[in-house]
C-alpha cells in the first residue's frame, strides 16, 4: 500500500494529476472531488482521459472523501477568482488531519512579505491544529523560478541579476475565464484587467521574487510591477473564443525585486495570442519555454522548452504543473507540519517514475 491520495478537482491541471498519482507505484488513489453534478460518479480515469477506467468513482461529496483521511489532498481546484473560499477549503482539509499539495492561491508559494496576514494566518494555524503540511507550487509560480534558478545561481562566482522568463503562445490554452476576464484578452485596450489592476502581479508573482532573494540571502528594498499590452491587428481565433481586432492580444509584464535601486531579482512574462505578435519581445526557445538568466560572473542562460506529447507547449505547461505536486506528495508528508516553501524541501525528483524494459 502506497499513500492514500485524493484528487481534488479534474480540470485542466487535475485532471493530468489523476495521471501521474495512477503513475508512482508509491501513491493509491483514494477519491476524486468534482464540483459538477455532470462529473458525479464517473470513473477517475474516464475524467482525466486515460482510455481505461481506475475503479474510483468521482464524487460531489467532500464530507465524504474527508471521512476516508487520506494522507494527502492534490488540490488543483481554480483559485484565483476565489482567494477566501480556497483558503477555507484548505484550511478545512489541514485541520481534518490532511496534507496538501495545491497549485493555489499561487502567494502561498512564498507569502512573506507578500500576502495579507489574513490569508496567511489562518493556514498556518489549520496546520499546526491538524499536525499537517501544505505546499503550493507548479511550474510558474514554482519549478521554473524556484529549484530551477537557484540550481542555478550554484555555479556563479557573483551575481548581479537573475530573471526568469515565462515566454508562452496562449492561444491554445483552453480557459476562457483565465484569458479574458483575468488577463484581459479579446478586451478594449483602454479597459484594465483583473491581472493589471495596482498590486495585482505583485500579489501574485511576489512570492517569486521575495522567495528567490531568501535562497539569495538578499533583503529586497521594495517590489516593483510593470506591464505593456499589444492590441490584434485584426480578428482571429484562439481556442478559448474569439480575439477582435484592436483588443488585447499581447501581454508582457515584469515583477522586479529592487536593492539598493537597481533589480536584482525579476520575474517577467511575454505572452502572445499568435506567434508573430510583438516580434520585438522576447522569443521562445522551441514552441514555448522557461527562461532562467543569471548575470554577473559568469553569464548563464538556460531554455527549459515545453512540448506535450500531443505536440502542444501548453499540454506540457499543465502537466508540469500537476506533476511537481503529484511528485513532491511523499517529501510533504514527511515534511515538519506547516505552510511549506520549496526552500524547506529536498530535491523533488522522477524516482521510481523511469519506464525500464
Amino acid at each position: 500500500m502506497g499513500y492514500r491520495v485524493v484528487q481534488w478537482s479534474t480540470g485542466n491541471v487535475g485532471r493530468h494529476a489523476i495521471a501521474g498519482i495512477d503513475a508512482r507505484g508509491d501513491l493509491d488513489l483514494a477519491g476524486v472531488w468534482v464540483s459538477s453534478d455532470a462529473k458525479d460518479g464517473k470513473d477517475a480515469g474516464e475524467l482525466a482521459g486515460l482510455g481505461r477506467e481506475l475503479g474510483v468513482a468521482a464524487t460531489t461529496d467532500a464530507d465524504a472523501l474527508l471521512a476516508l483521511r487520506p494522507d494527502c489532498i492534490v488540490h488543483t481546484a481554480m483559485a484565483d477568482h476565489r482567494i477566501g473560499e480556497a483558503i477555507e477549503d484548505l484550511c478545512r482539509f489541514l485541520r481534518a488531519g490532511v496534507n496538501v499539495v495545491s497549485s493555489g492561491p499561487v502567494f502561498l508559494q512564498y507569502p512573506d512579505g507578500t500576502a495579507p496576514p489574513d490569508f496567511v494566518d489562518p493556514i498556518r494555524e489549520a496546520a499546526a491544529e491538524g499536525g499537517t503540511s501544505l505546499w503550493v507550487n507548479g511550474i510558474d509560480p514554482g519549478f521554473a523560478n524556484d529549484s530551477l534558478a537557484l540550481a542555478l545561481t550554484g555555479i556563479s562566482e557573483r551575481i548581479n541579476e537573475v530573471r526568469c522568463l515565462e515566454i508562452l503562445d496562449y492561444s491554445t490554452y483552453d480557459n476562457a475565464q483565465v484569458l479574458f476576464d483575468i488577463m484581459g484578452f479579446g478586451r478594449p485596450m483602454d479597459e484594465v484587467p483583473m491581472l493589471l489592476q495596482p498590486g495585482v502581479l505583485s500579489l501574485a508573482w511576489g512570492s517569486v521574487v521575495r522567495q528567490l532573494a531568501a535562497g539569495l540571502d538578499v533583503t529586497l528594498d521594495e517590489v516593483t510591477e510593470r506591464s505593456e499590452r499589444l492590441p490584434a491587428p485584426e480578428t482571429f481565433e484562439i481556442d478559448s473564443g474569439t480575439i477582435p481586432a484592436r483588443t488585447a492580444a499581447a501581454l508582457r509584464f515584469e515583477v522586479r525585486g529592487m536593492r539598493g535601486g537597481r533589480s536584482v531579482v525579476v520575474l517577467e512574462h511575454v505572452t502572445r495570442l499568435r506567434p508573430d505578435l510583438a516580434p520585438e519581445w522576447p522569443q521562445p526557445a522551441g514552441q514555448g519555454c522557461y527562461r532562467v538568466v543569471v548575470s554577473g560572473e559568469p553569464n548563464y542562460t538556460v531554455d527549459l522548452q515545453l512540448l506535450g506529447t500531443d505536440g502542444d507547449h501548453n499540454t506540457a505547461g499543465l502537466k508540469a504543473t500537476a506533476m511537481r505536486l503529484v511528485n513532491a506528495i511523499p517529501a510533504v508528508i514527511a515534511a515538519p507540519p506547516g505552510l511549506l516553501t520549496a526552500l524547506d524541501l529536498p530535491p523533488v525528483t522522477g524516482r521510481g517514475l523511469v519506464q525500464l524494459p
